[in-house]
């Protein structure tokens, strides 16, 4: 009876009687492919855009490692063919070739280890149909971005906040502020222990124009508003307690304004009677559901 070969791994398995004078041959020839299939790391070089990685009977092939580290000088990205469809495959990859490598094995699906990227991907020898999965996905981590977390006493839920983020790495370093409470340029704003926040310069202000008769006051539009008025006019009020707006009227044609409740705070306790040249400038904010003003002043 000849010889037979181990379906996955082109291991020769010799029959009773057979490889006379040869015996020993074969078993180094296996015991090498042993060696590859439990620890060997190859280097494969590819070149141009397609390769095929094979698995020979009775023979040392590079199908036969278990680490495969691609190199060479790809022309572009590089299908690698694993050879024959027919055996189940499971490599350790990692890409070092300059370009994305994409597995494949029949009409199922592919596998693409981007360049300078590791993974744990398996053939499953489905012939014609076969299929190439990713096990898992393995990032080059240092060890002193693995001390980051050193003393970090986040719950499992805390972590799984991270569970799907897609931000870069310059957005993630957006968050990397030396002192926590005070501001700094290109950083997120931070409170300190005590809820403060010191800024460092000055606070800009988006500036709304108001129009219409009917406007709302709602600060979400800008802390300071103009509003020159183009008739008699009933804003509405929609600040939450704690917001504020400045609000600059221009009324050079002496209409009037119904104002929503408000407690006027100064001018006799009454609405302001507006300037007809330049601007008459109050300030409103809300505290819990009272809607507060106060007059600054007029300006020509």
């Amino acid at each position: 009876m000849a010889s037979t070969y181990a379906p996955n791994t082109g291991i020769e398995l010799i029959a009773t009687g057979e490889k006379s004078g040869t015996w020993g041959d074969v078993t180094n020839v296996n015991l090498r492919i042993i060696d590859r299939l439990t620890n060997g790391i190859g280097a494969i070089t590819l070149s141009g855009t397609t390769h095929t990685l094979t698995t020979s009977d009775g023979a040392l092939s590079d199908g036969q490692y278990r680490m495969l580290v691609l190199g060479g000088s790809p022309s572009g990205t590089n299908t690698i063919t694993i050879d024959p469809n027919d055996q189940d495959k499971l490599f350790f990859v990692y890409n070092n070739s300059g370009q994305s490598a994409v597995f494949t094995q029949g009409s199922g699906g592919n596998v693409t280890v981007t360049n300078g990227t590791y993974a744990l991907i398996y053939a499953d020898g489905g012939g014609a149909t076969a299929a190439v999965s990713e096990f898992s996905f393995i990032a080059p981590v240092t060890r002193a971005e693995l001390n980051i977390l050193d003393g970090a006493t986040l719950s499992t839920a805390e972590l799984n906040i991270l569970d799907g983020v897609t931000a870069s790495t310059t957005e993630l370093n957006y968050n990397d502020v030396t002192t926590l409470g005070t501001t700094q340029p290109s950083k997120t704003v931070t409170a300190d222990a005590n809820g403060d926040v010191s800024f460092a310069n000055g606070i800009a202000e988006n500036v709304y124009a108001l129009s219409g008769t009917t406007p709302a006051l709602n600060p979400t539009n800008g802390t300071i508003q103009t509003w020159t008025l183009s008739g008699n006019s009933t804003p509405t009020d929609s600040l939450s307690s704690g917001e504020s707006i400045t609000l600059m009227i221009n009324d050079g044609t002496a209409y009037t304004i119904t104002w929503p409740t408000i407690t006027w705070v100064n001018n006799l306790g009454i609405a302001p009677t507006l300037a007809t040249s330049g601007y008459t400038t109050i300030i409103i904010w809300k505290v819990s559901t009272t809607l507060y003003g106060a007059l600054v002043g007029d300006r020509a």
